[in-house]
């Protein structure tokens, strides 16, 4: 049996047994919520290792859900995969910059979710060299995946981890803003580079002195970011 918990969030009863039944075989632990206000309490207390949020919910909708999860400390670094019967660009830029990982909309292919569950659940498993760094104030463990600034604990998101990740780890190249999106999200979000800089601006605010005067992420203006700092 697989450690991960995911928690299934969906109204509609029939999508909610359908992805808990897939996911059952594939080994993983599954808890589920009908509505938004009760999946909130419910990743409080069982701290899912993924959620699948459905964006029209009942009392308190998904885009208000990541938004609270993503400003509470010791979840807000957990991964979702926000689901929703609207396919408008706006819908899933929203989603995508209020913190969701990954976007899908209905009708889906439940093989397609199992399987980009699984690409998530990798990327956040402890499965790479361990090493740290160390920057001015800042600290970085990538084999704990925890970042401190000033000796204080830097609570990042998944996506805003990876970027910093592969931007230090590329320190002093140039890495443009179509390659951090495809290799921070994994496959092609035609036109939306845009969440690539709200991430960035996100991790900024988390681990510049100024925000508004980066010493750590650099703009190279018109083709992407940098880390520019000698260790």
């Amino acid at each position: 049996m697989s450690e991960e918990k995911i928690l299934i969030v969906d109204d509609e009863a029939n999508i909610r047994e359908l992805i808990n039944f897939n996911l059952k075989k594939e080994g993983y632990r599954t808890i589920t919520a009908d509505n938004g206000i009760s999946a909130l309490k419910m990743i409080k207390e069982e701290k899912p290792s993924l959620i699948l949020l459905d964006l029209m919910l009942p009392g308190m909708n998904g885009l208000d859900v990541c938004k609270d999860v993503r400003k509470t400390l010791g979840i807000s670094s957990t991964p979702i995969i926000m689901i929703s019967a609207k396919g408008e660009e706006f819908d899933k830029v929203l989603g995508l910059e209020l913190g969701a990982d990954d976007y899908m909309t209905k009708p889906f292919s439940i093989r397609e979710l199992v399987a980009r569950v699984k690409v998530i659940l990798r990327r956040t498993a402890p499965n790479f060299v361990s090493s740290s760094v160390s920057f001015k104030d800042l600290e970085i463990d990538f084999e704990k995946r925890e970042i401190k600034k000033g000796g204080h604990k830097v609570d990042l998101t998944m996506k805003e981890f990876e970027l910093l990740e592969i931007l230090i780890k590329n320190k002093g190249r140039v890495l443009t803003r179509d390659f951090l999106l495809d290799k921070i999200w994994g496959y092609e979000y035609i036109g939306e580079t845009r969440t690539v800089d709200v991430h960035i601006r996100h991790l900024r605010q988390k681990i510049e002195e100024d925000d508004k005067n980066p010493q750590f992420v650099e703009t190279i203006r018109g083709v992407g970011y940098r880390f520019n700092l000698e260790e």
